[in-house]
């Protein structure tokens, strides 16, 4: 009869005589009965008498011979491999080098290890592999070679004749039409496994063992960013940009110098790795960079690609291992011997040329959620990622993102600087020019949800060099916050507004400090101090005499309603010398006094005043405070040189909030919000220049100058004149207020516009007054604003 082996090698541990039997038996073999007792007994004597490695390499060999005599013996090549014992051969196989490892130690290397070794069954299964004989031989090689690497305890990766037939084989993978995705993704994610176990062998696996130590200069990497986005259109609409980047430089220099091509022609699998190449072989092997994207990142990218969501998962996990590589040089042969900087900010400008234009809704564009790149792969089946272009491009950004956060510094940095030169530059920046208002809406929009996304320190400088260090640019977006159109203008202030929150302190200087820096603001001190002072008092009477500003009605217990103070209260803080008039009370009472009273609708619906707003205040202070607590912001006011200087410029920023906020009476209730949510944020940073323009009342402003609260008070000037055209004006202010509310859905439409921003202005006031008292001690007996909290 034929004895077939019924189970693995793992399932007859330990090694017995009986098992020895088993391994000389492997091959099948004919056992003609009876059979004699007395040779029974010698068998099993001799057997018992054999070392047990003796019998390992022999089932091994012959393991082995049994795969090769199948290409001799069979004329069938259209028999599938599952169809073989094949399969079955080649599990033996790695049961028998995984258990002779746990045998002898890690140390050392077993005779099983050792001939695979010396006689390249690595290379011959690569060869057995790519002829993809028997059909699907090449499925079988992959499954070998991931569980040989992964099973195996000792560091074979950099002997040569395991990373030689590594490479060759992750040269097989990504091929057009491949039918293995599933075994080449698990196959490179083992190998960036071992690598992230033993990060020297990225030379190994990236093919750069001939390549000089680093090519680092910076120039270079500048340099190489630039030659690559050249490549890439630069068209105002991104639905021409695909075509451009199916013609990359990579895939170019990919497709005239082969690597499996190079590899066989030029070396080898033989030679050392001592061993010398001819002057032309010498000068071929500059092409080595483009020869590892050819292979290992190239392919990791391309199945990042893939249809099957576990493919793309593991692509994309592959790409973080490499990336993550802390130890020794590895950020540097990443950053400056390869492209994997170029080849993924290529991805993200790809996937951008995929959005389709015409059809997003910019506002649902520029408050896109927070999506984490690995979500796309938790989606149902029906929702597939690649008909959502928009999900797949910001789940690539945030890939990218998490890819700079984890990655060494000098990686990441060069990363970011690709994204900034092939997408924002290249890209995104002629279409911020663009004369299309639609464009120019859907790219700012685009800009104002990475804005938001973005997390990592090295994408973050990248995004504010481009914004706030691109002098042209930088003007048009400061500048389109008051466009005519009202969407542009919109859109506009929530990028500023992003900008604000995030821990980059370029963005403050840059958009407002650098221009209060002066103090320019004031007036020239020719009187002195005392006649200031008695100015702006005589100021604050003639305010709270007019009856449009105050009524004894409104507070009847006290001058102004206090709430509780909150444990954030700066109250023991030492006092800094006074820059002006009125306490911390009086600052409070001095925006809340500023609407009239004709006016104020709040209180017809029992709504609170300012103290409604302090706990919101509360968190907004907090927040920027978190912010620019290592920012070593000065302790003092700078002096001021309003003597010297003419005029004084606010700066690009103040004056688009400014003169929006001069017509609060004349725009639309949201493009109101969004600019008095710009405006507060503003005003809740803790820096004396901020403190001192934007929240004190009483300082004394030079000629042409002007603050947030002279800006309310021609404001408020407008409003009076305004409101005489307004029949049963509190009544209408009740229904719209009733309207806003969702309480009340038959608003009317005449004066509609002026009466939201009369609401939004009352609220407005009463959410300054709230930051004043939430940043400033309520007992303090001078002027606030140079009393500050420099925890």
């Amino acid at each position: 009869m034929t004895l077939h082996p019924p189970v693995s090698l793992s399932t007859c541990l330990p090694l017995s005589p009986y098992l020895s039997l088993y391994m000389s038996i492997s091959r099948p073999l004919s056992v003609s009965p009876p059979v004699c007792l007395s040779t029974c007994l010698s068998l099993h004597l001799s057997v018992s008498q054999r070392e047990p490695t003796v019998d390992l390499l022999d089932s091994f060999v012959d393991h082995w011979k049994s795969i090769t005599n199948y290409y001799i013996e069979t004329a069938d090549d259209s028999r599938p491999v599952k169809q073989t014992e094949i399969p079955w051969r080649l599990r033996q196989m790695l049961d028998i080098l995984v258990y002779e490892e746990k045998q002898q130690g890690v140390e050392e290397m077993g005779s099983c290890l050792e001939y695979l070794l010396q006689h390249k069954l690595l290379e011959t299964l690569c060869t057995l592999g790519k002829a993809q004989y028997p059909p699907g031989m090449c499925q079988q090689v992959l499954l070998f070679f991931s569980k040989f690497l992964s099973q195996m305890q000792k560091s074979l990766l950099q002997l040569i004749n395991v990373y030689r037939p590594v490479q060759k084989l992750i040269r097989l993978c990504a091929l057009p039409g491949s039918k293995t995705e599933k075994e080449e993704a698990q196959f490179l994610l083992v190998v960036c496994s071992r690598v992230k176990q033993d990060p020297h062998m990225l030379r190994y696996v990236l093919e750069l063992l001939d390549q000089p130590a680093a090519r680092t200069p910076t120039s270079h990497q500048s340099q190489l960013c630039t030659e690559v986005s050249n490549h890439i259109a630069e068209s105002p609409l991104p639905t021409n940009q695909s075509e451009s980047f199916a013609s990359s430089p990579v895939q170019s220099e990919a497709s005239t110098c082969s690597p499996v091509q190079s590899e066989y022609s030029t070396c080898s699998p033989v030679q050392s790795e001592a061993s010398t190449c001819s002057p032309i072989q010498s000068e071929a092997s500059t092409c080595s960079p483009v020869q590892s994207e050819s292979s290992l990142l190239l392919c990791l990218l391309h199945l990042t690609k893939s249809q099957r969501g576990s493919v793309c998962l593991k692509a994309y996990q592959s790409l973080l291992l490499l990336a993550g590589l802390q130890s020794g040089c590895s950020g540097e042969i990443l950053a400056h011997q390869t492209q994997l900087g170029e080849l993924l900010a290529g991805r993200l400008v790809e996937l951008y040329s995929l959005l389709p234009l015409k059809s997003l809704d910019p506002a649902e564009l520029h408050s896109w959620p927070h999506t984490s790149w690995s979500s796309q792969f938790s989606r149902s089946s029906s929702e597939s990622p690649a008909s959502d272009h928009m999900t797949n491009f910001f789940c690539w950004f945030d890939f990218l993102d998490h890819l700079m956060r984890e990655a060494p510094q000098v990686l990441a940095v060069q990363v970011a600087q690709c994204v900034h030169q092939s997408w924002l530059v290249d890209v995104l920046q002629t279409q911020l020019q663009h004369t299309c208002e639609q464009v120019v809406l859907l790219s700012t929009s685009i800009l104002c949800a990475t804005v938001r996304l973005v997390q990592s320190a090295s994408l973050l400088d990248q995004l504010i060099q481009f914004l706030l260090r691109t002098h042209t640019l930088t003007h048009l977006l400061l500048q389109r916050c008051d466009h005519i159109s009202d969407q542009i203008s919109m859109v506009s202030l929530s990028l500023v507004d992003e900008l604000l929150q995030k821990p980059h302190r370029d963005i403050l200087d840059v958009l407002v400090l650098k221009n209060l820096q002066s103090r320019g603001y004031l007036s020239p001190p020719a009187a002195g101090q005392d006649d200031r002072l008695t100015e702006s008092n005589e100021d604050s009477d003639d305010l709270e005499e007019d009856q449009f500003f105050f009524s004894d009605s409104l507070f009847s217990d006290s001058q102004v309603l206090l709430p509780p103070p909150l444990c954030s209260s700066s109250s023991s803080a030492p006092p800094l010398p006074p820059s002006g008039l009125g306490s911390a009370a009086d600052v409070v009472n001095s925006f809340l006094c500023l609407v009239p009273v004709q006016v104020r609708s709040a209180q017809l619906l029992q709504e609170g005043g300012y103290e409604s707003y302090v706990h919101d205040a509360h968190t907004l202070v907090t927040e920027c405070k978190s912010l620019s607590q290592s920012w070593d912001w000065p302790l003092s006011l700078p002096p001021s040189s309003s003597g010297e200087e003419s005029n004084f410029f606010e700066g690009h920023l103040l004056k688009v909030l400014f003169d929006r906020l001069g017509r609060i009476l004349e725009q639309p209730y949201e493009l109101n919000l969004q600019l008095t949510a710009v405006l507060s944020r503003l005003s809740s940073f803790n820096h004396l220049l901020l403190h001192e323009y934007l929240l004190n009342p009483y300082i004394h402003l030079s000629h042409s100058s002007r603050s947030l609260f002279s800006v309310l008070i021609r404001v408020i000037g407008e409003l009076m004149q305004r409101i005489q055209q307004v029949s049963n004006l509190k009544d209408r202010l009740l229904d719209t207020r009733r309207h806003l509310l969702g309480l009340n859905h038959n608003a009317g439409l005449e004066h509609l516009t002026l009466l939201r921003g009369i609401i939004v202005l009352e609220e407005f006031c009463k959410e300054l007054a709230a930051i004043v008292f939430v940043k400033l001690p309520l007992d303090s007996p001078g002027p606030a604003l140079t009393h500050l909290d420099q925890r």
